[in-house]
């Protein structure tokens, strides 16, 4: 059976905006300012409810379905801005991983680049907002001279959260304002809350993963999580989606992804409540290699689709 890529379409100050739908469905988008400046995006009918923080790397924190939280989150380190953030769904671009030594080189010039790139650490801006239908939020990166400097393309990245009860979509349009090819590569780290990883099953549309050695391994659905850290790659993924199921919080969640999506990351540390799933464009190290990594002509968009789904068992 061939399988096929899901597709678009498928408080401080408080100010909310409320639309009262058909069937007694209330939708709403809050926002407040704390620390930072943040974005409650509400399902009241399904007690659904999400959480976006736009300059700290336009990043999801958090995601209550049904009175249980889908992500971790490491406070104390959210609240240092020269910390990345350990928790939720941070954003990958223009790489995912990380790069030797940091470098990569372009037109015979060497760049330095940190591990994910700078997406995730950035502020990013919110140019939409509403509830007609869904509580929807979009938040945009434009390229600037801090991003040129370490990547010399001119860029815009516009994400859109749509919140449907127990479906997350992370619409995305990536556009090329230079005039030459931009290549790229793009992901998401979720953190998703674990509190006794020994009951998790997953489902991996791959056959085997390769370690950070290189080694290549079967999978049959559980991970060897006594090991201190396990950080591994399937690099040949055979559809599009993706699932694990945690008996002790009693949900599933599936993750459903373009087929821009090549790659599935797994990571976890022995003694910390989280483990990730992690969807990538490309493997690491790929703006030297050229593996997978996607090319925008000038001038045009790519556009690609992230689905996070939730069921209580």
């Amino acid at each position: 059976m061939k399988l096929s890529p899901p597709t678009f379409g498928e408080v401080g100050e408080c100010v909310a905006i409320l639309v009262q739908k058909e069937k007694e469905v209330d939708l709403a988008i809050a926002r407040s300012s704390e620390q930072y400046e943040t974005y409650t995006l509400t399902d009241e009918a399904a007690q659904s409810q999400v959480v976006v923080v736009p300059e700290r790397g336009g990043i999801v924190t958090s995601w209550s379905y049904q009175n249980k939280e889908i992500f971790y989150l490491d406070k104390e380190r959210f609240k240092e801005p020269n910390l990345s953030v350990r928790g939720g769904i941070p954003i990958l671009f223009p790489i995912c991983g990380n790069l030797p030594d940091n470098t990569y080189t372009y037109k015979g010039q060497q760049y330095t680049l940190k591990q994910h790139g700078f997406a995730r650490v950035l502020p990013w801006s919110v140019t939409e907002q509403g509830t007609d239908g869904l509580p929807s939020l979009t938040v945009v990166l434009n390229s600037n001279d801090e991003t040129r400097a370490v990547y010399p393309f001119d860029f815009q990245v516009a994400f859109t959260y749509l919140l449907q009860g127990d479906i997350l979509d992370i619409q995305q349009r990536y556009t090329n304002h230079s005039p030459e090819p931009m290549p790229f590569s793009a992901g998401f780290h979720p953190y998703f809350l674990a509190k006794d990883k020994t009951q998790l099953q997953f489902d991996i549309p791959g056959s085997e993963y390769q370690d950070r050695n290189g080694l290549m391994h079967p999978f049959s659905g559980t991970f060897d999580l006594e090991q201190e850290e396990i950080d591994v790659a399937f690099r040949q993924l055979q559809g599009f989606s993706a699932s694990f199921t945690d008996t002790e919080s009693k949900l599933q969640v599936t993750l459903s992804y373009s087929d821009i999506y090549s790659t599935m990351v797994f990571w976890a540390i022995k003694g910390k409540d989280f483990h990730c799933l992690e969807p990538w464009s490309a493997p690491r190290n790929a703006l030297n290699t050229g593996e997978q990594l996607t090319q925008i002509p000038p001038g045009e968009t790519v556009e690609a689709l992230f689905r996070l789904t939730v069921k209580n068992l």
